[in-house]
């Protein structure tokens, strides 16, 4: 007769769900090739791609300190 699982205790429980919801934070799954896989998530800032908030929220002169002419806005006088 096989042995009957032990019950898991409050605070077991509770790391339990914890380390789900970071794995669920930190991964994504995908299909790929028929198979589901998990990979890392992209990183955001305030929930929004980190490339589209770097366009919306810097200055002129960070952008041309990091080499990002090309999202450097032309003002045409």
């Amino acid at each position: 007769m096989a042995k009957p699982k032990e019950k898991l205790t409050p605070a077991q429980k509770l790391a339990k769900k914890a380390a789900k919801a970071e794995r669920k934070m930190k991964y994504e799954w995908i299909f790929m090739n028929g198979k589901q896989i998990r990979i890392k998530r992209p990183p955001t800032m305030d929930g929004i791609d980190v490339g589209q908030f770097v366009a919306e929220n810097a200055d002129s002169i960070w952008l041309h300190q990091n080499e990002l002419w090309e999202l450097i806005p032309v003002e045409d006088h």
